[in-house]
């Protein structure tokens, strides 16, 4: 039978998150999977057995036939380089969920998606909170003003939030990354840590200096929600090592990234930074038309521990993965679900915020 949840990457922090949340609704049904049984059995023991532990490798071809008879879906925690995993969970008419942020993994599943001649389960991706809430911030601003023109996200992340070396490895491959983004709906080549934009955070945080950076949500709303300008741009936290970035990007430090050497320097300078809070705070500006009116209209949510809420975001899917039928198909998340729908579920650790004013 077809009932069971395999969480790849499921004792690790975001998959904890999702483990749990979804343990207690499906107690004996989930299983929080990776290389190691011990870690994944310690992890279990302490949820009372309502997940259980699988070892597995998605980066081996080893898989029994059991595993795809008996799961329904796989929440993937773990940055891949290749689909090759989605693939056969597709054609096993298994349900996908997955929380990578990185573009170039995303372009290859859409030409993956295009070489398959039929797909019978859905598979969601841009789950968590960029891409994810992001995504969905943008479709409530599109829903709430009718028709927009452009939409500019912002982010600041804590530094003071410890995360995965894989998550440390793709914002620091991403530094430096030249990237395009949809702008007025033609592409235009832009550059991580470029062309700063001062704005107001909430909840007391007052202006920071923002730059681009590659993150996925940007590429994907144009061809989803059919907005022509798209833009995501960071800051931390610490405005200091904002600017400190900043700074070595306009001096050509940040170049020397290529280097293996200096780029394990960097990831270790990373992971022993602590420089700041565990706050994030997604911000969007959209600016569009109400009864021939133009509007910038502005909404955020801010809160503390990212693995947290992305976790939580992940979880939403899942839960209703598993709980209704949805279209068959490779969906971003802001094509199947709703905000308000996502953030009844959120509301009791995020906060908030929306205005409009007249352009």
């Amino acid at each position: 039978m077809k009932d069971k949840i395999v969480v790849v990457g499921g004792y690790g922090q975001v998959g904890q998150i999702i483990c749990k949340d979804l343990g207690e609704l499906f107690p004996g049904k989930i299983f929080a999977a990776g290389r190691s049984y011990d870690k994944s059995k310690e992890f279990c023991l302490k949820t009372n057995s309502k997940v259980l532990p699988l070892q597995m490798d998605v980066h081996e071809n080893k898989l029994s036939e059991d595993f795809f008879q008996e799961v329904f879906l796989v929440v993937m925690c773990l940055d891949q380089q290749n689909p090759r995993f989605m693939k056969r969970c597709l054609k096993e008419k298994i349900h996908y969920i997955d929380i990578s942020a990185s573009h170039e993994f995303l372009l290859k599943v859409r030409s993956m998606s295009s070489r398959m001649s039929s797909i019978e389960s859905t598979a969601v991706l841009s789950v968590g909170l960029a891409p994810g809430v992001t995504n969905m911030l943008v479709k409530h601003s599109l829903q709430y003003l009718g028709q927009v023109h452009s939409a500019n996200i912002y982010l600041m992340l804590g530094l003071g939030e410890k995360h995965g070396r894989a998550a440390i490895e793709w914002m620091i491959d991403n530094m430096n990354a030249v990237f395009f983004i949809r702008d007025k709906g033609v592409k235009k080549q832009v550059r991580s840590f470029e062309e700063e934009r001062k704005i107001i955070f909430p909840n007391g945080l007052g202006q920071r200096s923002t730059y681009r950076f590659n993150f996925t949500d940007q590429h994907v709303l144009p061809e989803t929600l059919g907005i022509p300008s798209v833009s995501t741009r960071i800051c931390f936290d610490s405005a200091m090592i904002t600017n400190l970035i900043a700074l070595l990007k306009k001096i050509g430090v940040l170049s020397l990234l290529h280097q293996p050497i200096f780029r394990r320097q960097v990831i270790k300078l990373f992971e022993k930074l602590n420089l700041g809070s565990d706050i994030y705070v997604a911000k969007v500006i959209s600016e569009g038309i109400i009864k021939e009116q133009a509007i910038r209209y502005e909404c955020s949510i801010y809160g503390e521990k990212e693995s947290y809420i992305t976790g939580k975001v992940a979880a939403f899917v899942a839960k209703r993965i598993y709980a209704k039928q949805y279209p068959p198909g490779i969906f971003h998340i802001e094509e199947l679900f709703q905000w308000e729908d996502l953030f009844d579920e959120l509301q009791t650790f995020i906060h908030f915020e929306e205005y409009k004013s007249e352009l």
